[in-house]
């Protein structure tokens, strides 16, 4: 069983992530203001001493705790590792993503220090964006300066300043996104803001205010405490989290997720280029995956070049086990090469010209942004080329080897039932939130696009698909959800479009037969024997064109989706690969 210490952004991606898993867990906070909805989770609420812990974990059986608190919430902190270090059991420290330390913002080692460094700069209008329990730590300023503190509008908050003696004339209310248009309604000389991390907003508030032509001061976050005897494990992101409770408490997830070959060749490459460069040879080395969130990957060493061995968890995947490895030369560029194993683009389709060695967008953009040196990296995969003719590269025209792919640079497990039965949770989560809507997309790349269309909706109302396109709109028929839109990009639709509600490859390929047929429909006559992928066509179709032929294929889409929820409202919308969206 576990425990996850919430009630910030990061705890509630932690209860959607263990959300995944179908088991029993509890997730823990002060006040029962957040709101949050949960299926298999068990919302507690009420601030707990260490000895009401320790007796909660005993009588709950509690084998991990997940400390997913605000990164201030310094007492909370230590009672986890005190009660981790009473009843013996580990703690994932659930941590938020933090931009390194800007040489142009005045740091703070604590709000004392604030202080001091507020007076040597001679800041006499101060716009406060650390909260309202702060107020009392910068009393000592704004009793002798004009201050503005910006709180949540609710009473506890009121409650809050009221009880510090701050004036109720210099309170202002949090407003996402507003922090540019309150400085420049208060004309402050600065503000000061908490080491808050990427989800805290700390980007938006230093950009407004840098903008404005302000000053800017941070508190330090505080460092997060250890003890002899408590094992600690820090991750900062949802894949990472997984694969920690994976790691810690094996029986909590049925299956469990593994890596992409993106992700493979990345760590083998980090791992050369610190030999290279630095003489070293660490066990294992830190990833930045495309969400951002840092994952730690097993590396290996052998005769010029650093390796992994690839584990696709219990995804059935002819790759698992395979050796990916990187050899790394100085170089006066960045450059990224295929080696033996490593197939080659032979058709025209793809993002790079023919003959370069296929290795996709994103796994080139996680080297890039996980090795700053100018460096030349080979990829390699020994026996690659015997593995690649179990795959769909042949048919695809990638020849010799296999492909280094990867979105999210993480594999979840694949297993239909237990697929579906994920997509189950996540639905009943999202009606459960109170959204009138619910979004589904086929991954994260499509639900990044069309967020932007729904950006009121919570973050419970967007549901992944995957494949099951027809399982996903039954299950939404069940929920008696009424208003649906579903995000779909044009290699499923089009295979969507001639019926079949399961798009895996496993299943089905795209039928150029029919993609003419609609292409005629649509008034357009292009040749498409050479088609390779379905992509290709929003470069071959004229532009203005392009609104006949998505509506054509939404059109052929609705005809097999629309009768799947009999009872509500569907809207399709199809996304191209730069997030245009058009709607029929």
């Amino acid at each position: 069983m576990i425990l996850v210490f919430g009630g910030t952004t990061e705890g509630r991606m932690a209860a959607k992530v263990l959300e995944e898993s179908g088991a029993t867990y509890y997730y823990s906070t002060r006040s029962d203001i957040q709101d949050i909805q949960l299926v298999h989770g068990h919302h507690v609420t009420g601030a707990m001493e260490v000895p009401e812990m320790v007796t909660f974990c005993q009588e709950h059986g509690i084998r991990l705790i997940v400390d997913a608190a605000h990164p201030f919430a310094v007492n909370l902190h230590r009672n986890v590792i005190d009660l981790a270090g009473q009843i013996g059991v580990p703690v994932i420290r659930y941590d938020r993503i933090y931009p390194p330390h800007d040489e142009g913002i005045v740091w703070c080692r604590d709000y004392d220090d604030a202080i001091s460094q507020l007076e040597t700069y001679g800041i006499h209008r101060l716009l406060a964006l650390t909260g309202v329990n702060t107020i009392a730590k910068l009393r000592d300023y704004w009793r002798e300066h004009e201050c503005w503190f910006r709180i949540l509008n609710r009473e506890g908050s009121l409650a809050g300043a009221q009880k510090a003696g701050f004036s109720a004339d210099h309170l202002v209310y949090y407003e996402k996104d507003k922090t540019a248009s309150l400085i420049e309604r208060l004309h402050p000389q600065a503000i000061i803001t908490k080491e808050s991390g990427t989800s805290g907003g700390f980007k938006e508030k230093v950009d407004a205010a840098r903008q404005a032509g302000i000053k800017v001061f941070v508190v330090e976050r505080p460092e997060y405490p250890i003890a002899d005897g408590v094992t600690v494990k820090h991750v900062d992101g949802p894949h990472g989290l997984r694969r920690m409770v994976e790691k810690l408490l094996p029986e909590f997830y049925p299956l469990h997720s593994g890596l992409t070959t993106g992700t493979c060749a990345t760590a083998a490459a980090i791992a050369a280029t610190l030999r290279l460069t630095r003489g070293e040879t660490p066990a294992s080395v830190p990833v930045i995956l495309p969400d951002g969130e840092t994952i730690d990957v097993e590396v290996t060493y052998g005769d010029g070049y650093a390796a992994v061995f690839k584990e696709s968890g219990d995804d059935p995947d002819v790759t698992n086990g395979i050796e990916i490895r990187a050899s790394v030369q100085p170089s006066d560029h960045f450059e990224i090469l295929g080696g033996e194993g490593v197939g080659k683009f032979t058709v025209p389709g793809f993002d790079f010209p023919l003959g370069e060695p296929a290795i996709n967008k994103a796994p080139r953009q996680m080297m890039r942004d996980n090795i700053k040196e100018n460096v030349s990296i080979t990829i390699s995969v020994p026996g690659g080329a015997e593995i690649a003719r179990r795959t769909f590269n042949p048919r695809l025209g990638i020849e010799g080897g296999i492909s280094i792919i990867g979105v999210s640079g993480i594999v979840k497990p694949f297993s239909e039932e237990a697929f579906v039965a994920s997509i189950r949770k996540c639905m009943q989560v999202a009606k459960a939130s109170g959204s009138d809507r619910v979004v589904i997309n086929s991954g994260g790349k499509s639900e990044r696009f069309v967020k932007a269309q729904y950006t009121d909706l919570p973050q419970q109302a967007f549901v992944e698909y995957g494949n099951y396109i027809g399982e996903t709109l039954a299950i939404a028929n069940e929920l008696d959800i009424k208003n649906v839109t579903m995000g779909v990009m044009l290699g499923k639709a089009v295979k969507l479009a001639a019926g079949n509600l399961d798009t895996h490859s496993r299943h089905t390929t795209m039928d150029k037969d029919f993609v003419m047929s609609m292409l005629h429909e649509a008034g357009i006559n292009i040749d498409i024997s050479d088609l390779t992928l379905a992509r290709e066509l929003w470069e071959r179709i004229p532009q203005e064109k392009l609104q006949n032929f998505a509506t054509v294929v939404i059109n052929h889409c609705n005809r097999y989706c629309s009768p799947l929820l009999p009872n509500g409202n569907l809207t399709i919308l199809l996304i191209t690969d730069t997030g245009t969206i058009y709607n029929s």
